[in-house]
């Protein structure tokens, strides 16, 4: 069950951010894969505040590489903390799918109160928080 909860919330910091649970993941396997998963997240973070970024409720966009990374977060999770890595795959993809949405309809509301690039850094302060808990644990 706790293997199934850790799936699920990296899934869910993929809907937030796609590269950030993979980039927290990557801590435990080394120097190389963890600096080119910290890139990939850094560059998300750029590209996240410019305005012509596709939504990421958007199939063609940002709504597919967040399942697949909250599917591939959750089966490794899962798996490593003595899981089903199918069921934690499947986790990962539901989290990733709430945190997408959900992630969606909170920033939007926070833009409203307190604009755009800064509900952007809160949603960002949280995915990284998020993550790191979980990875810790």
């Amino acid at each position: 069950m706790v293997a199934l909860l850790g799936a699920f919330g990296l899934g869910f910091v993929a809907g937030l951010r796609t590269f950030t649970a993979p980039a927290a993941l990557a801590f435990s396997r080394g120097p190389i894969l963890t600096a080119i998963a910290v890139l990939a997240a850094l560059f998300e973070y750029v590209m996240d505040l410019l305005p012509n970024t596709p939504s990421r409720t958007d199939p063609r966009g940002g709504l597919i590489p967040r399942i697949v990374s909250g599917g591939f977060c959750g089966w490794v999770i899962a798996a490593a903390w003595g899981g089903s890595a199918i069921a934690g795959a499947g986790a990962g993809i539901v989290g990733s799918l709430v945190g997408t949405y959900g992630g969606h309809a909170a920033r939007l509301a926070a833009i409203a109160r307190i604009g755009a690039i800064p509900a952007a850094l809160v949603e960002d302060v949280i995915a990284i928080g998020l993550a790191a808990l979980i990875v810790t644990r």
